[in-house]
């Protein structure tokens, strides 16, 4: 009987390695029809590493964010020079608006505002003489000049002797460049370039 049990014990675990073999088989290689069952939706172990592996490595990411910043200071080095005209521009039309407010204080008062007087004449009643009769407020506030200073005004002009000179001294601001004829300076005899 020893044989028996023997031979009957060998078929049980032939059997048992056979059920696990193919238990594995199909847990890594399941059937067509099985996948397609509504009843089992497993997803083989081999697809699951795979997915894993399928990320961005950091190498990767950090080519993508080196290349973004490279644009980004491409665009902004090309942004600068239009933002230097784009305040020019803005100077020459602050200036055209202010001639324009100071020709109609001119045409109300019969004379223009004083360099002492200045611009602040547009803003709030001159006490000193002369004094208009008929002032009127023509701006709230001065505009500033895009760097952020008050616009300089002479009457009389020493580049418009006749009329006066309304100007803004740029974007330099060295002691030796604050005057009528700096490099930067751009005025109403004097268009920004």
């Amino acid at each position: 009987m020893p044989q028996r049990t023997q031979r009957a014990q060998r078929k049980v675990l032939k059997t048992r390695i056979k059920t696990r073999k193919t238990a594995v088989d199909f847990y890594l290689n399941p059937p067509e029809q099985t996948l397609k069952s509504p009843m089992i939706r497993s997803i083989p172990h081999s697809q699951t590493v795979q997915r894993s592996r399928s990320g961005f490595t950091l190498i990767e990411i950090m080519l993508v964010l080196a290349i973004i910043a490279v644009l980004i200071g491409v665009a902004i080095s090309q942004l600068t020079g239009s933002l230097d005209v784009a305040k020019n521009q803005r100077v020459d039309g602050d200036i055209q608006t202010i001639t324009t407010q100071l020709k109609t204080y001119e045409m109300t008062n019969m004379f223009m505002p004083t360099t002492e007087q200045g611009l602040d004449a547009l803003v709030n009643k001159p006490s000193r003489d002369p004094v208009p009769e008929h002032w009127t407020q023509l701006f709230k506030e001065i505009p500033l000049d895009p760097w952020g200073h008050p616009y300089q005004y002479l009457n009389p002009g020493k580049h418009n002797p006749n009329e006066f000179d309304l100007f803004s001294f740029g974007s330099s601001r060295h002691p030796e460049d604050l005057n009528e004829d700096g490099p930067t300076v751009i005025g109403n005899w004097k268009p920004a370039k």
